[in-house]
């Protein structure tokens, strides 16, 4: 997966916070927590909710790895 969650895992060991506290706090499924937990993607709402309450950037939350599958040659 060209997505992975890892920065927001260490943010939140770093605010002493667990995923469920996350989940509550943000309002998000779990189906949503499952699929960040796998690498997959998410709304850019639940993203937005994530750093609003963790008072941080998109880059703090999630980071992209890999080529794009369309090369720009």
């Amino acid at each position: 997966m060209p997505i992975n969650y890892n920065p927001l895992w260490k943010l939140l060991i770093d605010k002493g916070m667990t995923k469920s506290e996350l989940k509550e706090k943000t309002k998000m499924s779990t189906s949503t927590l499952a699929k960040m937990g796998k690498g997959e993607y998410v709304s850019l709402e639940t993203l937005e909710r994530i750093c609003l309450l963790l008072n941080c950037q998109l880059s703090d939350v999630a980071e992209i790895n890999g080529k794009s599958e369309e090369s720009t040659e």
